[in-house]
């Protein structure tokens, strides 16, 4: 999630889709934001709507010199009349491409704002501590929000978890010092922040600037295009920036801050985690974990021997993490307080296959590799196998997990056409990293980095094994002993103590770490240059190291096993801002059936719908109260999560209700021994006998039934409902 941090990462049962729905689906919607239908070509529009409005705004200049020419020299009435109504229709040419320029941005507000107003008004969500005006970056989730948490949770430990057979565990949240400071983070964890020089009001520098850039593009009509296509690469640069060249951007585009409009200091590091103490002396430091993947890492070694000393395997983790972010917004897309589910897929850097590979290989979807990026390019459909054979994605175990979570997600709701992986930049990842790409889902706020799949190498393994002294490694025993060709490193430490003093250590650790490529390099470059550049990740500089000051060379030794520091494929899912996409990727509305109003209704998959079913007596009657109270009980029996409501509302203001809490099947009970089942996007409805009607909506909700197939072997139904 932050690129400014040693950590770059998110850093989140196949139900079968009804032919049936689908079609319904079709149906014009009152309300939606779908800017997938368009997004790799959005670019190339707003440009040419600009283009557009340059010419008309050209023509409407020289078309009111010709009209005042006309004035000036006496032409005829009815010549003037005519040229100013071909000026008439030209402004009202401009004023339309000026609408369509701004329009965009109206739409996905207004459409956000739906959104947001319907999911805190049936309590999916809402702010923490409201009754005392809350406090930003903070919420609670209300029950319906809860319940899809949970299964979506839930879906993440068997597609993940269970499935891919890995170990799960639970570390706590309070994380001493030592451990965060061998990981990057005490040092390293931060973003740059600015403040109001009068208030000392805080916010953060690239978000300003961000903000700046987007309302420009936005809403003022007059930009040139070289203007556009600078805003555009200060867009595509911003994560790149450092403190001075952020803090000259700001000042060179006089951005102040937002409210009191004072100006604002030079833009510096703030750490994001929130500090403790452990136990009452207050003398061992501590913080709240920012990411669930240390505990998992400082546990290599239990792991390892648990899992019989073999390799590959992963460790898994669902838990709380927490960022001191210096100014949260976006709802549930940047909070203080998160969940994360993070998998570290341990294997040997010499064999990155995946024996389960094939079974994703020939997936198809969009990819925005960096060559794209830089060349200023849009994502397209790749097909895996051929990213992977072609080296644009770096190996098997890296493209097996991206599959894997292409799959997770659109079985989640996520909308495969606003659902791309974007490779991060060379300066985007860190030095260690093989190789980065994100899974990034298009919301009305933009593409948003929901999971980060990362090759790390082994530098989390090695730093922890050089802060602690414990040797976090894994060994592969040979049949028969081998003759091994070995690169032997040997930094001098009494020359690299007299060059570097306290830093000393920093820089034989990082001598010692190189891969043997960079090592056979830098060898090359003291045998011929006596001296060499060389950077020290930990000191955040290079060094310049002497042929004095190491030795590098191979040597021949018989060896009766390999020992080595695995590999470590992360993938990290940001769950709530998973949840929050999934929320605007199945939100829409649609007229009631008398049209007089616009009903919501959440599309959610019944993998993740807060409730699978809701149980209406039709009317206020002993007999079918007592029906649909037997049928409540055989869906608790079955393990379907229901709502049994017995209030003498109409059945159409019920559906409504339930529709907007996406449930996705409803039963009413009409008679004695038969009921219907209706299906929340088709509205359709068909009749079922009592007793059949539990099994009819577990097969259905588990995915063992279409919708189509219950759909052609029962009865239909037509209500009479004015509602429906």
């Amino acid at each position: 999630m932050l690129k400014h941090l040693v950590r770059v990462r998110a850093k989140a049962i196949a139900i079968s889709s009804s032919p049936k729905i689908s079609s319904q689906l079709s149906i014009p919607l009152t309300l939606t934001f779908t800017p997938s239908l368009s997004s790799s070509s959005m670019a190339a529009t707003d440009d040419s709507l600009r283009k557009s409005l340059a010419d008309k705004h050209a023509a409407v200049e020289t078309q009111g010199n010709a009209v005042r020419a006309l004035k000036a020299g006496g032409a005829p009435k009815s010549e003037i009349d005519a040229a100013i109504e071909t000026l008439n229709a030209l402004k009202l040419e401009k004023t339309s491409i000026e609408r369509s320029l701004v329009g965009g941005s109206d739409t996905r507000e207004a459409f956000r704002q739906a959104v947001v107003n319907t999911l805190e008004r049936r309590l999916f969500y809402i702010p923490s501590f409201k009754i005392y005006r809350g406090v930003a970056g903070l919420f609670d989730y209300g029950p319906p929000g809860c319940a899809v948490k949970s299964n979506v949770l839930s879906f993440w430990r068997q597609h993940f978890v269970l499935e891919e057979n890995m170990l799960e565990v639970d570390c706590p949240c309070v994380t001493p010092e030592v451990v965060l400071k061998a990981s990057g983070h005490v040092d390293k964890f931060t973003d740059l922040m600015v403040k109001d020089e009068k208030t000392g009001t805080c916010f953060r520098a690239d978000h300003l600037l961000k903000d700046f850039c987007n309302e420009k593009l936005q809403r003022d009509l007059t930009l040139s295009s070289d203007k556009v296509s600078e805003l555009k690469h200060v867009l595509a640069m911003l994560d790149d920036f450092s403190a001075e060249e952020l803090g000259a951007k700001i000042k060179e585009y006089g951005i102040v801050a937002p409210e009191t409009k004072n100006a604002l200091s030079d833009p510096y590091p703030f750490n994001l985690m929130f500090q403790t103490s452990i136990g009452p002396s207050g003398l061992l430091p501590g913080f709240m974990r920012p990411e669930t993947a240390q505990g998992i890492f400082v546990n290599f070694k239990d792991l390892y021997y648990y899992n019989g000393n073999k390799l590959p395997f992963a460790a898994a983790q669902i838990g709380q993490a927490f960022r001191n972010e210096i100014s949260p917004r976006q709802g549930l897309l940047r909070v203080r307080e998160f969940t994360l589910a993070e998998i570290e897929h341990f294997v040997d850097p010499q064999d990155k296959s995946h024996p389960k590979y094939d079974e994703v290989a020939d997936l198809e979807f969009l990819m925005f590799p960096r060559e794209q990026q830089m060349s200023g390019q849009t994502a397209k459909r790749f097909c895996l196998r051929d990213a992977v054979s072609k080296g644009i994605v770096n190996n098997e175990t890296l493209g097996y997990f991206i599959g894997r979570v292409y799959l997770f997600l659109t079985r989640l709701g996520v909308d495969k056409e606003r659902l791309r992986f974007r490779q991060h930049l060379a300066n985007e990842m860190a030095h260690y990293a093989a190789d980065c790409w994100d899974a990034e889902i298009e919301c009305s706020y933009g593409w948003i980095e929901c999971v980060g799949i990362a090759d790390r190498s082994a530098y989390d393994l090695r730093a922890h094994s050089d802060k602690s002294g414990v040797p976090l490694l894994a060994q592969e025993k040979f049949a028969e002993p081998k003759e091994v060709e070995k690169l032997v490193i040997t930094p001098v430490k009494k020359e690299l103590g007299l060059a570097f003093k306290g830093n000393q250590r920093m820089v034989v650790e990082a001598l010692e770490a190189m891969p043997e490529k960079e090592a056979l390099d830098m060898k090359a470059a003291l045998e011929s240059k006596g001296e060499v550049d060389f950077q020290v990740c930990t000191l955040g500089k290079n060094v310049t190291i002497k042929k004095t000051m190491v030795t590098i060379q191979k040597e021949t030794k018989k060896e009766h096993q390999r020992v080595f520091t695995p590999s470590v494929i992360e993938p990290s899912f940001g769950i709530g801002r998973i949840i929050y996409c999934l929320f605007e990727h199945t939100f829409y509305t649609r007229p009631s059936k008398a049209g007089d109003e616009q009903l919501n209704v959440f599309r959610f998959p019944s993998l993740v719908a807060p409730i699978k079913c809701t149980v209406f007596p039709l009317v206020q009657n002993q007999k079918y109260e007592e029906v649909a109270k037997h049928i409540s009980k055989s869906l608790t029996a079955a393990g379907i999560s229901h709502k049994i409501d017995t209030t003498g509302t109409s059945i159409g203001k019920r559906y409504a209700r339930t529709d907007e809490l996406g449930v996705p099947f409803a039963i009413t009970v009409d008679s004695t021994s038969s009921v219907t089942i209706r299906e929340r996007d088709s509205k359709d409805q068909v009749r079922v006998d009592v007793e059949k009607a539990a099994t009819v909506v577990k097969e259905v909700t588990e995915g063992h039934r279409t919708w189509e197939d219950v759909w052609s072997t029962f009865p239909h139904h037509s209500s009479t409902s004015t509602d429906e």
